[in-house]
């Protein structure tokens, strides 16, 4: 999406938010909508609950970012509501949550507190909606979020499914690799100049360093839908849900929680969590997906042990491959993960 496109979506902003407000009613005679705060970890938290029959298998996300609500996707995944109950959570630190509760009212936010939070979640889900277990979802920054639930509570849920999936440090340095890749090919001196200066050491970048590296890594593939033009800033544009003062909260939320999460995201690694997981474990991963290298993804992949495990690539996507290809996401799960469930459910 180019500039003049973004100007126009900012044009067309009150009726694409009206569109997709008649897009979002659900009428079903047992369907569930619902948002509100929950207390979670001790402060109220923002959680969102859409499907047209709440007997459906629960597909509970957890968002990336840092801080970086989801919830502006909820009509990018409006088919997948027939098929599964969609749980958004906006975390300690992000979106509406950041806006409830401040900065001095988010707490510590560190990877294990966000892990705990997730897990206080999934249980008030399983008692709200009467569900043995979850489909647990989680993308981009939250995918090490998820992985950590996975590994300590197995017994909530029917399978993880990792997309974009972070692995550890190696993600960014080939991910930095690609990007100078991407921008040679294209012949971008001043970008090829301005990620050199970087550096390919992730242990060395500053927060600047790692925004501008991201930056570049968006712009050097074009290929597939652009993360931040193309996905993020047009359903936010349009969500019906969120006001401007949501977008403001949105991006201070991210700023603020990167700040603390920042020298544990470029340190963290999945390996030290065990390769054995006591659950079906799945990678649905754009196939050039460059912010978390695919390759990186499906070396870790191979090497864990589950008792059931596959990995998918979402043909024609990168980052975000979830709402940048809808449609085969959603065929994914119906194929591969849905009849788990339904199997559970039987014995």
């Amino acid at each position: 999406m180019s500039k003049n496109n973004i100007f126009m979506e900012l044009v067309l902003r009150k009726s694409n938010q009206r569109k997709n407000a008649q897009k979002l009613i659900i009428n079903t005679p047992n369907c569930i909508v619902e948002e509100r705060f929950v207390k979670i970890g001790g402060i109220d938290q923002w959680v969102t609950i859409r499907g047209e029959d709440r007997n459906n298998p629960v597909l509970f996300f957890i968002h990336g970012g840092p801080a970086a609500t989801y919830s502006i996707f909820s009509p990018l995944l409006r088919s997948w509501e027939k098929h599964f109950t969609i749980v958004q959570w906006d975390q300690r630190g992000a979106g509406k949550t950041f806006r409830k509760n401040g900065k001095d009212g988010s707490g510590t936010i560190t990877f294990d507190r966000l892990t705990l939070d997730g897990i206080e979640v999934a249980e008030h889900l399983l008692d709200h909606l009467d569900q043995e277990k979850l489909i647990l979802v989680g993308s981009s920054v939250g995918s090490f979020i998820g992985t950590i639930m996975a590994k300590r509570r197995p017994d909530l849920f029917h399978a993880y499914v990792g997309t974009d999936q972070n692995v550890s440090p190696e993600s960014q340095k080939l991910s930095y690799q690609m990007t100078l890749d991407g921008l040679r090919a294209a012949g971008n001196t001043k970008g090829v100049q301005a990620v050199e200066r970087i550096g390919p050491d992730p242990t060395r970048w500053s927060r600047k360093d790692f925004n501008q590296k991201n930056q570049w890594t968006i712009k050097a593939i074009t290929t597939v839908p652009n993360m931040i033009t193309d996905i993020i800033l047009p359903a936010m544009l349009s969500s019906p849900d969120h006001t401007i003062h949501d977008f403001i909260d949105i991006f201070k939320g991210m700023n603020y929680s990167l700040n603390l999460l920042f020298d544990e995201l470029l340190a963290f690694d999945v390996h030290k969590l065990g390769l054995r997981f006591e659950l079906p474990f799945f990678i649905f991963q754009g196939d050039t997906d460059s912010v978390t290298p695919t390759a990186i993804a499906k070396e870790y992949f191979d090497e864990i042990e589950t008792p059931y495990k596959e990995f998918v690539l979402i043909k024609n996507a990168g980052h975000l491959a979830a709402f940048a290809r809808t449609d085969q996401f959603l065929d994914e799960l119906i194929k591969r993960v849905r009849p788990l469930v339904l199997a559970s459910n039987m014995i």
